[in-house]
């Protein structure tokens, strides 16, 4: 049945469009109801306060689908749920305006489009091309693994993670109405970073390693496999850095600096390559029985 919702989920996911199926419309409601309930009255530290935001969506979407007896249910609300964790229609249409834009000959619009995406999902600074490949990742092939591996409410926790990282948020009531769109929802607050930061690396340390050697795979092998090995066991190294290096190792970059669609073409079409790769394995896994 995985292998059914990921099917349906990937093929419909570029076609929902509304914000009826963007995770975010539900992360900025949850954000404000949250912080009307009196379970802020009893979590004074805010690293409680982050575990329990977390915990409770998590928890709730693990016993509902528990308690769903029918086969058919049970499809469709993981495949519902997976939808909306893919949800990544700003960063789609982010990639088609910049290629628009280069095309048309408009470098600077170009520009501020990359940086409007690295600003919004608060990534590192890299390449347009980059960028994309890492947020290939983020919104789609660690999903996928972690809804085979611990089903929807293992997708539904970390893409809660990767959102509070993105649109970090301050949980402490402070005695006034928030709404979910305002500037307070979005404002970074360093220290509750930092904790989801780290928890986020770890997260990501065994996945993002998995997911590089499949770059290697449909890419130049022998020439990334020195450098993923290098970094197999280096606790320091950023996932996004890892990722990034192994797919410019595993792709010809030898292009025309004046063009800035290069780039980010070839990157996008490895990226789809190894999305489709992990999908295959995905599957063969389930098909033989060694994923359930």
């Amino acid at each position: 049945m995985s292998l059914i919702s990921l099917l349906i989920a990937l093929a419909a996911e570029r076609y929902l469009s509304s914000s009826a199926w963007q995770f975010k419309t539900y992360f900025h409601a949850y954000v404000s109801l949250f912080k009307k309930s009196r379970l802020l009255n009893s979590a004074k530290e805010s690293m409680v306060l982050q575990v329990v935001f977390i915990t409770i969506p998590v928890i709730t979407c693990y016993f509902i689908l528990e308690l769903v007896d029918d086969g058919l249910l049970y499809l469709i609300f993981s495949t519902l749920i997976l939808i909306v964790c893919f949800g990544c229609v700003k960063t789609r249409q982010c990639y088609k305006d910049y290629l628009m834009s280069a095309f048309r000959g408009e470098p600077t619009t170009c520009e501020l489009q990359h940086s409007q995406l690295q600003q919004e999902t608060s990534s590192s600074p890299m390449s347009f091309g980059q960028l994309l490949v890492w947020l290939n990742y983020r919104y789609f092939i660690a999903i996928m693994i972690f809804f085979v591996i611990f089903g929807a409410a293992g997708a539904l926790f970390y893409r809660l993670l990767v959102t509070m990282n993105e649109v970090p948020v301050k949980l402490e009531n402070e005695n006034q109405e928030v709404d979910g769109n305002s500037s307070d929802v979005e404002q970074p607050i360093k220290d509750d970073k930092s904790l989801l930061e780290d928890v986020l690396f770890w997260v990501d340390w065994l996945p993002v390693r998995i997911v590089a050697f499949g770059y290697m795979l449909v890419g130049h092998f022998s020439k990334a496999m020195p450098l993923w090995l290098e970094n197999l066991f280096d606790v320091n190294k950023q996932p996004n850095q890892l990722l990034v290096a192994v797919a410019q190792k595993s792709e010809d970059l030898m292009t025309d600096p004046d063009d800035c669609t290069a780039e980010p073409c070839l990157l996008v079409r490895l990226a789809k390559r190894t999305l489709l790769l992990c999908l295959a394995v995905i599957s063969l896994l389930i098909l033989t029985g060694i994923l359930n």
